[in-house]
């Protein structure tokens, strides 16, 4: 499980939106501290070294997350490496 980053906002259609150094994959489950998922993975957008996550959030308060830290959950096989 890797630190994705603090959550920036909630966009219009309801996505968190976040700014991270790792790599991600869209659809990968998105943790809170207390290992909650909080959303997968939308769309990663933005400049190369230090792009925009948007997170589909999949609880029914997802403004609440504003402000603190997420995780990407890894899978065997499936690896979040930092980018260099």
């Amino acid at each position: 499980m890797n630190r994705l980053g603090r959550v920036l906002h909630l966009s219009n259609n309801r996505h968190l939106v976040l700014r991270t150094k790792v790599k991600v994959k869209t659809k990968s489950p998105v943790l809170d501290e207390k290992l909650t998922q909080v959303g997968l993975i939308f769309d990663v957008f933005g400049p190369i070294d230090n792009p925009y996550v948007s997170i589909r959030p999949t609880v029914s308060n997802p403004e609440r997350y504003v402000g603190h830290f997420l995780y990407a959950m890894t899978t065997s096989g499936d690896e979040v490496r930092k980018r260099d």
